[in-house]
């Protein structure tokens, strides 16, 4: 584990991305991580994030990117696929297997449909492809709470919506304790901008446009972007595959023993 690990970050425009890699095969996998992405940056984690993918690292080479430290304002979903594909060619990264969990799905939802040239295959774990009703009341009440301040109920709340009541029962005791370690220094200035990015976003009439081979993950109690979301991803890619975990939710990333088992089978 923590094979070939390095932290890194790439020039972009006025600004830089921080990215994470580890492994050393000649395959390549980018990971692009979910809204928490707003509140930690995989800044100097990459020796942590290897842990899950540590079966892999001798046949690939893994990337985990962070959205850009500075976005403007009206920063959409669409900009952020076009940044991290620049990114990418910047390392030399010609074509990957490309995963996105949860707002990091949507940004690989549009790198496939405007850059399909940087897509080998394409993983699209706890998304939607666009903001659907249940996914806007959800990130519109934790845009609220941000605008608050009160970090606590954030956290309590994102675990609310993430994990299946079992997990829940065991750990409900440490969300508010685990709160305390994540508040950002930017009074959720990063948080708030990928917030607002996922309640603008809407692919739904371009998910045909998506040709490279696809799976879909999804959990069958998905209290973040709703039951049917995987469904639509499903039905708009041609030849998609979808697979759904039983008692799991948005959480499935994390509380799924076999999932990034079934990627990587996918992926070979």
């Amino acid at each position: 584990m923590g094979k070939n690990c390095k932290n890194g970050s790439v020039p972009i425009g006025d600004t830089e991305m921080y990215y994470a890699s580890f492994g050393t095969g000649k395959k390549t996998m980018v990971v692009l991580p979910g809204l928490s992405d707003g509140l930690t940056t995989v800044k100097g984690k990459a020796w942590m994030l290897a842990a899950p993918y540590r079966k892999y690292l001798e046949e690939y080479t893994i990337y985990m990117f962070s959205r850009k430290n500075k976005m403007p304002e009206g920063y959409r979903i669409e900009d952020m696929a076009s940044d991290q594909v620049q990114v990418m060619k910047t390392l030399g990264i010609g074509k990957a297997d490309i995963c996105g969990v949860s707002q990091g799905g949507m940004i690989a939802q549009c790198i496939a449909i405007d850059h399909p040239e940087v897509v080998e295959k394409l993983i699209l774990a706890v998304t939607a492809p666009s903001a659907n009703a249940v996914a806007a009341n959800v990130v519109s009440a934790w845009i609220d709470m941000a605008k608050r301040g009160d970090h606590t109920e954030l956290m309590v709340d994102t675990a609310e919506k993430m994990y299946s009541e079992k997990y829940l029962e065991k750990n409900r005791k440490l969300f508010p304790v685990l709160a305390r370690l994540t508040k950002p220094a930017d009074h959720y200035e990063r948080f708030l901008k990928n917030a607002y990015a996922i309640l603008q976003f809407d692919v739904r009439d371009r998910l045909s446009e998506i040709k490279v081979p696809t799976y879909i993950i999804a959990g069958e109690d998905d209290k973040t972007v709703g039951n049917d979301a995987a469904g639509q991803l499903k039905e708009g890619i041609a030849g998609s595959e979808l697979f759904i975990y039983e008692g799991l939710g948005h959480g499935t990333f994390e509380e799924a023993k076999d999932f990034y088992d079934r990627i990587f089978a996918f992926c070979n």
